[in-house]
Parts: C-alpha cells; structure tokens; sequence
C-alpha cells in the first residue's frame, strides 16, 4: 500500500516529535513475528513509555536525519520496529527483554547520545537499572539512617520510662 506524498510527510513529522526528547532509540528485525507477540511488545512499550513503531525505512531515515540518531540511519535496513524513549534504558530494555522471549525479534543496532551501539553495547545498556529502579535505591539508602536513629530514640525512650517506672 503505497503512501501519498501528505501521508508521508505527516508520518516524518509525528516520527520526528516522538524522538525530538528522546535519549535512546533501538531498532530491531520482527520477520514472522505473530500478530499476538506484536501485540504484546507494543503493550509492554507503552507501559514503559516507549514509542514503538513499525516504520517505512525511507520514512525512519527521514525523521533522523539532523538528529542525535542520525548514526543509525545506516542500520536501517529490511523489516524493522524502531523502539525510542527519554528514559536511556528503557526503549533497549523492552526489545532486549522481549527479544529473550520471542526468537523472532533481534535487535540489530541501537542509538545513545549520538553514539551509534552495536546489539552487544544495546545488550549492556537494557541491563543497567532504569531511573525508577535507581531512585528507589537511593531512596532506601537514605531512609536507612534516618529509620535507625528513629528505632534508637525509641529505644532510648523506652528504657527510660522502664528506669522511671522502677
């Protein structure tokens, strides 16, 4: 099906607002994935906040051209789902962990600040914990402390009442 030339530029202005904040963009091959894998990787990109799209190539170079994923417009190449998010890890942690579970999507190359990854660094990448993931971390270190000088405080009070009421 053929796209007119206003369907076309439509689609390269909507590819180039989605990716103008984002920090990663990972491309991947889907050849013979079924309709329900499809379904089910574009569920879990939208819960991760990932823009997910099976593109024209023609199309996806278009809308990178100019921008930090300008790099991958060489990897562009056969029937690809372009997966770009603001999160840096997320759009890799989706198609990486997806691609663990269904064999027909391979990631073949990835985009971070301008630098062009192979799958082993797009590999690396959806390993590293995502934002959330990290704030929580920090948070409960520093709640550790704080909940410790609480629990002593208790203590300290505690025995003092036992002292008082003796």
């Amino acid at each position: 099906m053929s796209l007119n030339i206003e369907t076309k530029k439509a689609t390269v202005e909507e590819i180039s607002g989605a990716i103008a904040n984002a920090q990663t963009m990972v491309v991947a091959e889907y050849r013979g994935i079924s309709v329900a894998s499809m379904t089910e990787l574009r569920a879990n990109a939208r819960k991760e906040g990932v823009y997910l799209r099976v593109l024209k190539n023609t199309l996806a170079r278009r809308a990178v051209e100019g921008t930090s994923f300008a790099a991958l417009a060489d990897q562009m190449v056969g029937p690809l789902v372009y997966a770009a998010s603001e999160d840096p890890v997320a759009a890799a942690k989706v198609l990486h962990q997806f691609a663990k579970k269904d064999d027909k999507i391979i990631v073949k190359a990835g985009s971070y600040n301008g630098d062009l990854l192979d799958v082993t660094q797009v590999s690396e990448l959806a390993s590293i914990p995502s934002r959330e993931e990290l704030l929580s971390k920090l948070l409960f270190v520093m709640q550790a402390p704080v909940s410790g000088f609480a629990r002593a405080l208790a203590a300290l009070a505690e025995k003092k009442a036992g002292e008082e009421a003796a």
